[in-house]
């Protein structure tokens, strides 16, 4: 389903294909059960989508019980606040769509990937701060998640562990300005940032471990509920992580954190 009514909101894509902001939907047999939700954001450097990280990973979380979705988000040449603009709006959408859907409209969960986990972080961090247009009674809805689960993010946008060209995208400039220090995920922790999931491999040559730990750092230093699980090899972006026994348990362990610790019901 298209997110916005107005087809003018688009994003364009490396091979030139327009396409407006999309969420996939995967809901559970819940037998009008209230199931928790989790929103999924593939990452690409906010240059592309990955294609892996989306109805793959929400099949996996229908397995677990979850109800799912997958979020196309708009990427470069749109820019911030476009991105996070959309995942906001999913939330509101679900919210909206709650007693149809069987949500439980207070455990929805986002999560990203690289680029993704970015855009994850940053919403739940600054979801308050995101200026968006009223457009329709869905956005009336409240759009604070209520967990997060990041896979292998993109937290820091300026330093040297920094994934800098993700804020480059972001940003559509290479020079260093104020809002990307803004929107270095870790400086945006506060007492009222949902639980977190975190996930990185060791070996990572895309995006430096650092930048898991960096917000899992922050996220106790302000007191708030986080996982974080570093495992010992994979490279970048190995989504499921089927050739990596180590790294392919995150899924497993994401689905209790959201159970165990966030309340989330399950099917």
């Amino acid at each position: 389903m298209f997110i916005y009514d107005d087809p003018s909101i688009n994003t364009v894509y490396d091979n030139g294909t327009v396409t407006r902001p999309t969420l996939d939907v995967f809901l559970q047999n819940s037998n009008g059960k209230p199931l928790g939700a989790v929103v999924i954001m593939p990452g690409g450097g906010y240059s592309h989508l990955a294609e892996h990280e989306g109805g793959l990973i929400a099949a996996h979380f229908n397995r677990m019980g979850f109800h799912a979705f997958v979020l196309k988000y708009r990427v470069s040449p749109n820019r911030f606040p476009a991105p996070q603009q959309d995942v906001l709006r999913a939330i509101r959408i679900i919210r909206a769509n709650a007693k149809e859907w069987e949500v439980d409209p207070d455990k929805i969960a986002i999560g990203g990937f690289s680029a993704g986990g970015h855009l994850s972080a940053s919403c739940g961090t600054k979801w308050r701060d995101i200026p968006f247009e009223k457009v329709d009674e869905i956005d009336n809805q409240s759009s604070e998640p209520n967990a997060m689960i990041l896979c292998y993010p993109v937290i820091d946008i300026c330093s040297d562990f920094a994934h800098k060209g993700s804020g480059n995208f972001l940003f559509g400039t290479e020079e260093m300005i104020p809002e990307k220090y803004e929107l270095c995920c870790q400086n945006c922790v506060d007492e009222n940032t949902p639980p977190a999931f975190v996930w990185h491999t060791a070996t990572d040559n895309g995006v430096p471990v650092e930048n898991s730990i960096a917000f899992a750092k922050s996220m106790w230093a302000k007191g708030r509920k986080c996982e974080l699980h570093i495992f010992p090899e994979g490279p970048h972006g190995i989504g499921v992580g089927y050739k990596y026994p180590n790294a392919s348990m995150w899924l497993e362990l994401a689905g209790k954190f959201l159970k165990n610790n966030c309340g989330f019901p399950t099917c």
